[in-house]
């Protein structure tokens, strides 16, 4: 069970860094895409 854990642990710590480095380095870029994509979709129908 200690095993399980400790991977456990190592898991969520990894998810969870990947998911902050992700919202550090996409802050600016990321929401823009998903607008633009919008916008495109609006103006397609």
């Amino acid at each position: 069970m200690s095993r399980f854990s400790m991977i456990f642990v190592v898991v969520v710590v990894l998810v969870v860094g990947g998911l902050l480095a992700l919202g550090f380095v996409n802050t600016e870029k990321q929401p823009v895409t998903v607008e633009k994509a919008m916008l495109n979709d609006a103006q397609a129908k």
